[in-house]
C-alpha cells in the first residue's frame, strides 16, 4: 500500500470514529472490558486500543464485539439522526444478559436481564426485564448507585431489602426508590419476573 493510499486510509478510520462508538456503546450496555473480552474471545488489550483509535478492527473482529453489545455492525457506520430517537425492540430481538455476581467466596448468583431499549444510545432510562433467582439470605448481594429505579412484579414473589425495609412484592405490586440506597432482591419460592426502569443520571 503506498503511503498516500495508507494515510487515506488512517483519515477514514478516524473519521469513522469507531473506537468512541463502541466505547459508548459499551458503557451503555454496564459492560466492562474484561466481560466483553469474555463474550468475543478478544484480548482486553486488543479491544482497548479499538476503543481509543490506536487500532482498526477488521470486519470478522467487528462482527464480534457488535454481537457481544447487541447491534448489527451496521449500527456503527451510520450516524445517529432522529431514526434514532424512536426505537422499536420486538420480542424476539431483546437483548440478554446473564449478570453474574460473586458474593465473597460462595457460588454465582445472578440475574437474568433482557433490554427492551438498547438501541436508543444517551437515554437516560433503562427498562429491563429482569428474572430475579432465589438466594440464600446470606447470599444476598446488595446493589447502590447514583439515580432511582422502579420495579413491576409480572411473575412470583420478590424479596426487596435494605438495610431498614423487607417487602415481599407479589404480582401486580410495584416499589419505586432512590436506587443509592444499597439494597438486594431475591425471588421467594421459584424464579420471579419483574419490569425494571432503572434511571441513572450521568
Amino acid at each position: 500500500m503506498s503511503p498516500q493510499m495508507e494515510n487515506k486510509v488512517k483519515e477514514e478510520v478516524a473519521a469513522l470514529n469507531l473506537g468512541n462508538k463502541i466505547r459508548n456503546l459499551r458503557k451503555h450496555r454496564a459492560l466492562t472490558l474484561q466481560e466483553v473480552s469474555d463474550l468475543t474471545g478478544l484480548s482486553k488489550p486488543l479491544l482497548s486500543q479499538i476503543e481509543n483509535n490506536l487500532a482498526a478492527p477488521p470486519i470478522a473482529t467487528l462482527i464480534k464485539i457488535s454481537t457481544a453489545l447487541g447491534v448489527k455492525i451496521s449500527h456503527f457506520f451510520r450516524d445517529h439522526d432522529m431514526g434514532d430517537r424512536i426505537v422499536v425492540v420486538r420480542k424476539h430481538e431483546r437483548y440478554s444478559v446473564k449478570k453474574l455476581f460473586h458474593h465473597k467466596n460462595e457460588s454465582k448468583v445472578g440475574y437474568r436481564w433482557e433490554s427492551l431499549a438498547y438501541p436508543m444510545v444517551g437515554k437516560q432510562m433503562e427498562p429491563f426485564i429482569v428474572e430475579i433467582e432465589p438466594r440464600e439470605e446470606e447470599k444476598l448481594l446488595y446493589n447502590d448507585h447514583k439515580g432511582e429505579e422502579f420495579h413491576f412484579v409480572m411473575d412470583g414473589v420478590v424479596e426487596f431489602r435494605s438495610a431498614e425495609q423487607t417487602h415481599l412484592l407479589e404480582k401486580g405490586d410495584s416499589i419505586y426508590f432512590d436506587s443509592s440506597i444499597p439494597h438486594a432482591l431475591r425471588g421467594v419460592d421459584g424464579v420471579a419476573k419483574s419490569l425494571i426502569i432503572i434511571y441513572a443520571p450521568k
